[in-house]
């Protein structure tokens, strides 16, 4: 497949001195604790300190997977408020990888008061599998592995500056995905099932208690089918706004009077509206308080400023 390959770069701000941050990489143990691509690091014995480091690597991919490699780095240190970086080479004869070889380096840029430090990546690889490895490389991997690596930079930066654990940040992350996704499928479903396409008789019941009959009914339905599709897109397109979540916290108590008014006998039926808002409700919340202090690519720069 021809086409230049960009490098992954990834770049963040943190606060904090320069020696903390270079603890926090350069410790195998610390190190896997915040960083998403790698769930085992460990460091060969290493002859003398004019020898690169050593080290061996796991990435657990589920369903009991695991993809295994090897590398070396090397680290080089100024000054105690100088600048510093670490060139690594990396690859892997797991078959199961889809890199093959790689390399790269971290850059550590302190402030010039002191108060901050410029963390940088940059690093590239060669893929397994022919063409078909390199496009699944092109469309989707090497943008997850980009992803990963802010997701890990910014879960780094909480760690430093608020003290919230890598475990915390994951366990956090895991919280809101699965509260907004629910939310989102819920109103997915029922603007296009019981309204879109099957126009249910519960549906059309409630209409005609609230003095909709006829062809207005049926347009009703449909605009209400239709608007509950597009509050489902707008809770996964719009993924780090609150506003949609404030917006269902605010619909579901007004939309369970109107049916408690309009429709009384529907609040003691299976599966009723009073059971599904408040659901609805309380995800929204979740998903409101989960959301406070979330790792973000987002807050990464992802190409080299011009210049560099």
């Amino acid at each position: 497949m021809g086409g230049r390959v960009d490098s992954i770069y990834v770049q963040i701000d943190i606060a904090c001195p320069i020696d903390r941050l270079w603890e926090l990489t350069q410790t195998p143990g610390l190190h896997q604790q915040w960083d998403l691509r790698f769930t085992e690091i460990q460091y060969l014995p290493r002859p003398d300190i004019t020898q690169p480091q050593r080290f061996l690597y796991a990435t657990r991919v589920g369903f009991g997977l695991k993809i295994c490699g090897e590398g070396e780095s090397v680290g080089s240190r100024a000054e105690l408020d100088g600048d510093c970086s670490s060139a690594l080479k990396f690859w892997s004869d797991d078959p199961k990888s889809l890199i093959r070889t790689g390399s790269g380096y971290w850059k550590y840029l302190p402030s010039i008061v002191g108060q901050s430090t410029r963390f940088i990546t940059s690093y590239d690889y060669s893929v397994r599998f022919g063409l078909a490895g390199r496009l699944f490389d092109r469309l989707l991997f090497r943008p997850l592995m980009g992803w990963a690596t802010a997701w890990s930079f910014d879960r780094l930066r909480l760690w430093i500056e608020k003290g919230i654990v890598p475990a915390a940040s994951m366990r956090q992350s895991l919280i809101y995905l699965t509260a907004r996704l629910s939310l989102a499928m819920i109103w997915l479903y029922q603007g296009i099932i019981p309204k879109l396409i099957m126009r249910h008789p519960g549906e059309l019941a409630m209409l005609r208690d609230a003095g909709l009959s006829g062809e207005v009914s049926h347009y009703a339905i449909m605009s209400a089918g239709w608007f509950e599709v597009g509050v489902g897109f707008v809770l996964i397109l719009a993924w780090r706004s609150l506003w949609p979540l404030w917006f269902v916290v605010a619909a579901m108590p007004i939309a369970l009077i109107i049916v408690a008014i309009d429709s009384p006998r529907f609040l003691s039926a299976p599966f009723n509206p009073a059971t599904l808002n408040l659901a609805v409700l309380a995800l929204a919340v979740i998903a409101l308080f989960a959301a406070r202090d979330l790792p973000s690519a987002s807050r990464c720069l992802r190409r080299p400023p011009k210049g560099e």
